[in-house]
């Protein structure tokens, strides 16, 4: 597991298509948060979500994206607005979610750990 957790902290520093790559000078100002996703529950409407206890995670084809718990907390969403910025997050349309036949959608709680917890 350390592997993994080495692994994706390095993709979210160099490889995150949504920000430039991470550079030395950047190192002072971050900080490290890990989140362990507890087990995926599929989802059928924004009524499934409850903002600030679950994250959401959206697939359709190999699209797919993740967000944390904290993220509506931190953009004042509410579940609709969650959805709609998971499946842009995707690189879907922001509605692509209410299309059940195609797009999976899956909340999940999340222990969170690092500097910033």
């Amino acid at each position: 597991m350390a592997g993994e957790v080495e692994r994706c902290a390095v993709a979210a520093l160099l490889q995150d298509p949504r920000f430039p790559p991470s550079t030395a000078r950047d190192y002072p100002r971050l900080t490290v948060e890990i989140a362990v996703l507890g087990p995926l529950e599929p989802i059928l409407s924004p009524d499934d979500v409850e903002i600030g206890r679950h994250g959401l995670s959206v697939e359709k084809g190999s699209r797919r994206a993740v967000l944390l718990p904290a993220a509506p907390l931190e953009w004042n969403w509410d579940a609709v607005q969650l959805l709609e910025q998971l499946c842009l997050k995707a690189g879907l349309p922001a509605g692509a979610w209410k299309d059940g036949r195609d797009v999976k959608l899956y909340r999940f709680e999340a222990d969170v750990f690092g500097d910033s917890a």
